[in-house]
């Protein structure tokens, strides 16, 4: 059987028109677009064509992109350069307790330089309350940091009541927007939105490029020193293969959204039918919000069994699918966001993660589902 691959949320194939571009620029174009002769020249005319071509499909200006190494450098590059460009005026940050980890661990480090942060709780679906924002906010607060779709669960944050919020009260906003390029309708210049954070390699993009979107006037102090890259936010060399084909993943993605939202949802549904077949509806639970969604992450707990026992067997059954835990010393650690939402111990020590993209077809669905009964039966003879 051939390998079935549910992890997209974790990182996707890279498109084969993306691959193409990438593979032209290798081999063509070798100058930095800091020099002047005609091979930087030729350079630079690549990047800033990338960087128009994407500021057109998400609705901002060119001189509001910013290319960075990743989702976590945006991530970091929002939080730091906002927070300390802002520092004069408050040192309070707000987040929620259930953020990507490049947004904690920069929000831990930001409170042992002087910052307080505001880690807001969610709900049992992993919403976040625009009421608990409100009530977070202070005098001091200069940022809030919370995320468009959650990249365990698929919970989508209420980011324009939010942004709105904000506005009112003079406060910037960062929006970790890695899940939802690509899984929703994303027009940069009419969200209430300060900073957003992109990755490429989750819209079938290479690994190793991001982007920041800064809006006018939004303050950012740079973290990377050594050129005038980027306007001086980002110094350093940019890649003419990378940008090119972080530009060319954006315009497929932006342009097929429809359709990918349709087979998303039609790849959720046949999975769940498959479920409710295979294993019984009563035998697992889906973790998450139901109306505020993406379709292509379906996080499920079963019930009686463990998240890495199950992981072990889906692989040794060709089945690629993820925990929402990390990975630390060999040990598997209970998901922060699930224990955020508060679920019962045996849907936190359960869940798996299924996260559908490029190539999945309804066929694997009922494989899949087909093979969680197997190993679920498995497992309960096992016992």
């Amino acid at each position: 059987m051939k390998p079935i691959y549910l992890d997209h949320a974790a990182s996707t194939p890279v498109h084969p028109e993306v691959a193409a571009v990438m593979y032209h620029m290798l081999l063509n174009e070798y100058g930095n677009a800091s020099s002047v002769h005609q091979f930087g020249r030729s350079a630079k005319r690549i990047i800033n064509g990338a960087r128009d071509r994407i500021a057109g499909f998400l609705g901002c200006s060119p001189e509001e992109w910013v290319f960075t190494s990743g989702g976590t450098e945006s991530d970091n590059l929002a939080l730091f350069g906002a927070a300390y460009a802002s520092a004069s005026k408050g040192r309070h940050i707000i987040t929620t307790a259930v953020e990507h980890h490049a947004v904690l661990h920069t929000c831990a480090e930001l409170e042992g330089q002087g910052f307080e942060v505001t880690y807001l709780p969610v709900d049992s679906t992993g919403r976040v309350s625009l009421e608990d924002v409100e009530s977070a906010l202070r005098e001091d607060t200069v940022l809030i940091s919370i995320m468009y779709v959650n990249n365990e669960v698929g919970t989508v944050q209420p980011i324009e009541e939010i942004g709105r919020l904000a506005a009112e009260r003079g406060v910037l906003v960062h929006v970790d927007a890695v899940q939802a390029l690509g899984t929703l309708p994303l027009v940069l210049r009419d969200l209430p939105v300060d900073y957003m954070s992109f990755s490429a390699h989750k819209i079938g993009g290479p690994q190793g490029i991001g982007g920041l979107y800064v809006r006018r006037g939004a303050p950012l102090m740079p973290r990377q020193h050594g050129g005038l890259q980027e306007r001086g936010r980002r110094a350093g060399t940019e890649s003419l293969a990378h940008t090119a084909g972080f530009a060319r993943a954006v315009e497929l993605v932006v342009q097929g959204l429809p359709g990918h939202h349709e087979q998303a949802l039609e790849l959720r549904r046949t999975l769940l039918k498959e479920l409710d077949k295979q294993v019984g509806a009563e035998r697992y639970v889906v973790n998450g919000n139901e109306q505020h969604t993406v379709p292509g992450i379906l996080n499920i707990s079963f019930p009686g069994a463990k998240t890495d026992v199950l992981l072990m067997n889906l692989d040794m059954e060709r089945i690629a699918a993820a925990s929402g835990s990390a990975c630390t010393s060999g040990s598997l650690e209970i998901s922060h966001v699930l224990q955020a939402m508060k679920l019962p111990e045996e849907l936190l020590n359960s869940a798996i993660r299924f996260s559908t993209g490029l190539g999945n077809t309804n066929e694997e669905m009922q494989v899949v589902a087909q093979k969680v009964g197997t190993v679920l039966n498995r497992l309960r003879t096992k016992d």
